[in-house]
């Protein structure tokens, strides 16, 4: 994935820096999960609750050449991606830590800046909160867009990264979605195309 020279916007370092002084390290640091962030968070919140946003939603359309496949055989990775709404995770981080986890989400989920960091507005059961979530420009060379089921399972027959399958990482993210009741219509067809194709146990 081509990064951006240090001097542009869009590198890692600057988009870091940007995200911190909007944040102001003084109040609560929140994070929207929708996918990995729910089942493989790797940082430490105090709290989480179920939170939807509206504007976005978690689509299967984001190329992974590291993580989940690689240059030769691209795997695929959920995206918060323009349109609909998205049930998921909002964390809220330990102030006195909030600026050391967000440097390790940022090394994370940011090493070449492909996604678009957005502070969004959640709902959730204890009232709204404005939460981090990294979200997906349709313009970025890592948006696939929605894809034919028969390119779809060719990916999870053979996409395999740094991190294991495309396959194992479908099935992850629809595991933990049913642990915290959220339904995913989409995920769950996704899952039952792979049991169909006796990809899945």
């Amino acid at each position: 994935m081509h990064l951006h020279p240090p001097s542009h916007p869009r590198h890692p370092s600057n988009q870091l820096a940007k995200v911190r002084a909007e944040w102001g390290g003084h109040k609560d640091l929140w994070v929207f999960g929708y996918a990995s962030l729910i089942w493989r968070p790797e940082f430490d919140a105090v709290e989480q609750r179920p939170a939807t946003i509206h504007g976005y939603h978690r689509a299967l359309e984001m190329r992974s050449t590291i993580n989940r496949g690689t240059p030769d055989c691209s795997g695929l990775v959920f995206a918060l991606v323009s349109g609909g709404s998205c049930r998921g995770m909002a964390y809220r981080m330990d102030p006195a830590r909030a600026d050391e986890e967000l440097q390790r989400l940022w090394e994370r989920e940011m090493p070449t800046g492909v996604y678009d960091p957005k502070w969004l507005p959640c709902r959730t059961p204890e009232g709204p909160v404005r939460a981090l979530a990294f979200t997906l420009s349709r313009s970025s060379p890592s948006y696939v867009g929605p894809l034919p089921d028969d390119t779809l399972l060719d990916i999870l027959r053979r996409a395999c990264g740094r991190y294991g399958t495309t396959l194992d990482y479908l099935i992850g993210t629809a595991a933990s979605l049913r642990g915290c009741g959220i339904r995913d219509r989409e995920i769950e067809r996704l899952v039952e195309l792979a049991r169909r194709h006796a990809l899945t146990a």
